[in-house]
């Protein structure tokens, strides 16, 4: 099919250029061979006039016009995918899906284990693929290589839809063994303990981390990790402090030398949701998982409760 003179099967085939940076792995990426890649790119720069691609040493860079096509190309082939490729209709015990979820080590050790068993329940041939958080999370809904991020309210994107899932709030976490563990959590305590504080990378901190900043309080760190579940297992044998999500310390307590005390600090609480693309807020199937991604939170609040 042409527009405009363009073979709008190049738009594929630009994507995956752009994306891999490489005509090899790009003509693998959407099952070309490697000299129909070439050809392909051949035309296309025929087409906008322009290299799109130069080599530089041993890797491919895109131009400046290459660069300003990315995004528009992507958001073509996502409003395709969502309007064209979708299902009109999705049955979950017949369905074969391949779901992509961004979440943190915190989401993946509350709340993933119900919705697998949920999702288990109601469609055993669902697949999930969960990726580990990112720096600017909202590229990859954009990029369509995410069906959903689960991430805090903060950084979500004003793009794109977003619900919230649920609240949590935040715990002081010990060794049981250390003084910290007895007597009142005063906030001279608090501040003069060495703490145990997650650094997510790529030049994002973590929320809690985030609000003490916005707070203006500076704690003295001993120690950092990129995991928000390590924190718990890093405390044994020190009088370090940590300040970790509730549901995720009651989670670590049950095996771990541990005790939770209440921050003495006024931490706004955190508000967890999950966002989609803004093509993809009719997809049937995406409709099924974020009513179940509530389910789940239900049946995950309910097992707590039960455990207290």
């Amino acid at each position: 099919m042409r527009f405009n003179k363009l073979d709008l099967n190049l738009l594929v085939a630009l994507d995956a250029l752009l994306s891999e940076q490489n005509i090899s792995r790009a003509a693998e990426k959407i099952h070309l061979s490697q000299s129909a890649m070439s050809n392909a790119l051949a035309r296309l720069r025929e087409y906008f006039n322009d290299e799109l691609l130069v080599q530089v040493g041993r890797k491919m860079e895109p131009t400046p016009r290459a660069e300003a096509l990315r995004d528009h190309v992507r958001d073509i082939l996502v409003r395709v995918d969502a309007t064209v490729a979708a299902q009109p209709e999705f049955v979950p015990a017949q369905a074969n899906r391949l779901f992509r979820l961004f979440v943190s080590d915190y989401t993946m050790t509350t709340l993933m284990p119900h919705l697998f068993k949920l999702a288990y329940e109601q469609a055993p041939g669902i697949r999930f693929d969960l990726r580990p958080q990112i720096a600017y999370p909202h590229r990859v809904l954009e990029r369509g290589e995410a069906d959903l991020l689960i991430i805090p309210k903060e950084y979500c994107s004003t793009e794109h839809p977003a619900d919230l899932l649920l609240e949590e709030t935040y715990c002081c976490v010990v060794w049981d063994q250390s003084p910290l563990a007895k007597g009142e959590m005063t906030n001279e305590r608090y501040m003069a303990a060495g703490h145990v504080v997650v650094q997510v990378g790529d030049g994002q901190t973590a929320l809690e981390d985030w609000f003490m900043q916005r707070l203006g309080i500076v704690r003295r760190v001993e120690a950092s990790t990129y995991s928000f579940v390590s924190p718990a297992y890093l405390l044994a044998g020190t009088n370090r402090i940590a300040t970790m999500h509730r549901r995720l310390a009651e989670e670590a307590s049950r095996s771990l030398p541990i005790v939770l005390r209440d921050v003495p600090i006024a931490v706004p609480t955190m508000e967890q949701s999950m966002q989609w693309h803004k093509h993809r807020t009719s997809d049937p199937g995406l409709t099924w998982l974020r009513g179940l991604l509530k389910e789940a939170v239900a049946e995950m609040d309910k097992a707590r409760h039960d455990a207290r």
